[in-house]
């Protein structure tokens, strides 16, 4: 979506100040590749930065199940009670957890911090998926251009349908109707194109 949404808009408002075909591909090539390479950065630092956090989380539980597992042990029965377990089981399970000092943790940080201590995403994995699915969307609006057609309005057309069928597809996911979906995603992604385009009109080459 990013990258149609991103191209396309890019395309239109370029289109829309009157340049050439050529400058128009280059232009569209180096938003994809800036595109792609920004969101695969910003993937790998945002997932990294969140495992780094949620290790930090986890080893000051770590301490303080180490220091003080009476008290944490006693959080956790807590915790339960509050939702509807019954005082004497929750304390008896929270208790009997502190016979196995791992399963304890990994109960505990679950319970607080609503996170998998031994389950990280892969930085390396988002940020390479990031990069690839921007581009498969960015060149979209490009293929009339890379096959030989110098028209905008093709361009901007083919756009449209990966977006429609972009909306389409999210839908098997979202259980809604795949036409509704894929409208509101054509009509979010024409939106941009228009905004942009009109700004490229109004800005134009010779203002340029």
């Amino acid at each position: 979506m990013d990258g149609l949404v991103t191209n396309i808009a890019l395309i239109a408002g370029v289109g829309g100040g009157g340049v050439g075909s050529r400058t128009l591909v280059l232009t569209g090539v180096a938003g994809l590749v800036a595109g792609a390479i920004s969101m695969g950065l910003g993937e790998y630092t945002s997932v990294r930065s969140q495992n780094e956090q949620v290790s930090a989380e986890v080893a000051k539980e770590r301490r303080e199940l180490e220091r003080n597992p009476e008290a944490e042990a006693q959080e956790l029965a807590d915790s339960w009670v509050s939702r509807g377990l019954p005082r004497d089981l929750a304390d008896q399970v929270a208790h009997a957890l502190r016979a196995n000092p791992r399963e304890a943790l990994r109960v505990h940080v679950q319970e607080e911090m609503g996170v998998d201590a031994e389950d990280h995403p892969s930085p390396w994995t988002a940020a390479i998926l990031s990069f690839v699915f921007f581009s498969v969307g960015a060149v979209v609006p490009l293929l009339p251009y890379l096959f030989g057609l110098s028209n905008l309005w093709v361009a901007l057309g083919v756009g449209g349908f990966g977006l429609f069928l972009a909306g389409a597809l999210v839908a098997r996911f979202t259980k809604r109707r795949w036409w509704t979906s894929g409208a509101r995603q054509l009509i979010l992604g024409g939106l941009a194109a228009a905004a942009t385009y009109g700004i490229g009109t109004l800005i134009g080459v010779s203002a340029a």
